[in-house]
């Protein structure tokens, strides 16, 4: 008999609907649980594609050592695929992340380097960039790597479909490195091009860990304006409070960039009739609560 490896356990998350928090409505909204991968975030999926493609392609073997720039969830999912493969990893990050996200990623062996909370994810990129050319390891590039985008039209995209029996009408994620909505944007449309993509931005003066609204200069290189039909601004508060309500109403235990998501969803719930609503839990909650913010 041939037992599955942790590699094999990557994806296949569950699709459930909110029950409380649409309130009285025709539309359904669906939640896609990425916290129930095995190092606990959507970004399992990415960093499994990008070292399997950069193998495929005879760029890297064990024994190598990596090195990438992460404000948390792709650095703990990098740290586990890391250590499942092989590979020395090393973690850039900006210093103001959180204890728990730390921890994770010292725990799978992973070494990390600090950047201020001033120099940033840009300062990091950079310091990834500076190391890479002396030769110090090979940068995987999250922001610039197809392998990320690829993960979700593979297996994102194709799930939601399935789960959703194909019903969806609009699909709501976070845009970080914008990886989960290029890629799942691609797969939902080539099924159906009425299905509307909404991507979520931090609004003015919010610091939501995972969504970020990049200077031009540090755009994401695999990110395409046309695929995403709707950018919603979610401030910090609307984003904590649907946090805490998930939480509290739905036992939905997640974190900050995924109470974001939700929210958007609920504002477009508010605009359509009759709608199957997908959004991204990117994420699981234990990794926020040395922030307060379920205080």
């Amino acid at each position: 008999m041939s037992y599955p490896t942790i590699e094999s356990c990557v994806g296949n998350t569950p699709l459930v609907r909110l029950q409380r928090l649409p309130g009285k409505t025709s539309n359904t909204i669906l939640a896609k649980l990425e916290g129930n991968n095995p190092a606990g975030s959507v970004k399992d999926r990415p960093a499994l594609s990008m070292i399997q493609e950069a193998e495929a392609q005879g760029k890297i073997r064990p024994g190598d050592t990596l090195i990438e720039a992460t404000s948390g969830n792709t650095g703990i999912a990098l740290a586990m695929a890391a250590a499942m493969k092989g590979y020395r990893m090393i973690l850039i990050m900006p210093a103001h992340m959180s204890e728990e996200r730390r921890a994770a990623m010292s725990a799978y062996g992973a070494e990390i380097i600090s950047v201020t909370r001033e120099e940033g994810m840009e300062g990091a990129r950079d310091l990834a960039k500076e190391m890479e050319a002396r030769g110090e390891g090979t940068v995987l590039d999250q922001f610039a790597n197809p392998a990320n985008p690829l993960a979700h039209y593979r297996t994102t995209g194709p799930e939601i479909w399935q789960q959703s029996q194909g019903r969806i009408t609009h699909f709501v994620s976070s845009m970080g490195t914008t990886g989960t909505i290029m890629g799942t944007s691609k797969f939902l449309k080539e099924q159906n091009p009425d299905i509307q993509i909404v991507g979520l931005q931090p609004g003015e003066g919010a610091s939501i860990p995972g969504i970020r609204r990049w200077p031009e200069a540090y755009l994401p290189r695999i990110f395409e304006p046309e695929r995403v039909d709707q950018i919603l601004d979610i401030s910090q508060e609307e984003a904590e409070v649907t946090m805490r309500r998930l939480a509290s109403e739905e036992g939905i235990f997640c974190g900050v960039s995924s109470g974001g998501a939700i929210a958007g969803a609920l504002r477009v719930s508010q605009q359509v009739e009759n709608a199957v609503i997908v959004a991204i839990i990117c994420d699981r909650g234990d990794r926020y609560l040395s922030t307060g913010v379920f205080s």
